[in-house]
């Protein structure tokens, strides 16, 4: 009889135990609070599954009044620290931008209808104000995009990524016919997610390949599957002009430039972007490159990759 208690007493720990990893794990997830409502809910359901066959009621009724509290009270903290991050991102957006794109107008009317009253140094300056303003203009418009990436409501759905490959690819062909490229592209390569974010995502590791490689006499772009130990990563690779491995992790921060910006343009925020689309899906992105041979992105998705 005793045996037959201890060996239940342990069957339910192992299961409270099972509970709580799982409940930790949904909540990990949940990075922002849009992701935290789905874990709230996701949460009770464990504890209410789990707990359903106990006989006290009363005690099932206010364990899970008290963590459905909890969990609101983080909910609504969250979407409040969203809302503020939102009227200041509006902010920025009326207050800086707005002025600088005054500054690129009135700069574009003294080029035009002035020029003849300044020597090639003065003309030389409005054209350094005026692509400076721009480039400032363009960086904040960004940083902007990049923290809207915070508070989006995830849409998911089935996503061919090769096929958002191949028509970025096209894209990339037509804005510069005379280059010789090759892509190789996988068919079929789907999973489940928010389609305008993961095109976002590939776009930028596309475009980001494709700007590293133009020095190449031909580019090659391959976009794949690998396999690992315990999931599928897809790969972006390219025959660009690499990177020291030293640096992997400096460059999905922003304005981390590994190369320079003369020879690279860029605003400094795409891979930092790509690696916020693939964190806010439960995936990792990481790289693996050589100087003068080229890289390869890897990256994972907490969905199904077929």
């Amino acid at each position: 009889m005793s045996e037959m208690f201890r060996e239940k007493k342990t069957n339910g720990e192992a299961r409270y135990l099972n509970m709580e990893k799982e409940i930790a794990s949904t909540m990990l997830h949940a990075s922002y609070a849009v992701d935290l409502k789905t874990a709230v809910h996701t949460s009770l359901q464990t504890i209410r599954s789990v707990l359903q066959d106990k006989p006290d009621q009363e005690q099932i009724g206010l364990l899970t009044q008290q963590v459905e509290r909890l969990l609101t009270e983080q909910t609504e903290r969250l979407e409040s620290i969203n809302r503020d991050l939102e009227a200041f991102n509006h902010s920025v957006a009326h207050d800086l931008c707005a002025p600088l794109r005054r500054i690129c107008g009135c700069t574009r009317l003294l080029q035009e209808q002035y020029s003849t009253r300044l020597d090639l140094e003065g003309l030389d300056y409005l054209e350094r104000i005026f692509k400076s303003s721009q480039h400032m203009n363009e960086l904040i418009e960004a940083l902007l995009q990049l923290s809207q990436l915070s508070y989006l409501s995830l849409k998911r759905e089935v996503v061919d990524l090769s096929e958002i490959v191949s028509e970025t690819a096209d894209e990339l062909r037509q804005s510069m016919p005379e280059r010789r490229a090759k892509f190789a592209i996988q068919p079929h390569i789907r999973t489940f997610g928010d389609a305008n974010l993961l095109e976002i995502a590939i776009k930028n590791l596309l475009r980001n390949a494709w700007k590293f490689t133009r020095m190449r006499e031909a580019t090659y772009i391959e976009f794949g599957i690998r396999e690992l130990p315990a999931d599928k990563a897809c790969f972006v690779r390219d025959n660009g002009i690499g990177f020291d491995m030293s640096n992997a992790e400096r460059m999905f921060q922003a304005f981390q430039r590994l190369h320079n910006s003369t020879d690279f343009p860029g605003n400094g925020i795409g891979l930092t972007t790509v690696q916020r689309i693939i964190n806010r899906h439960g995936g990792r992105i990481w790289a693996e490159g050589e100087i003068d041979k080229g890289a390869t992105f890897y990256f994972t998705l907490q969905s199904c990759i077929t």
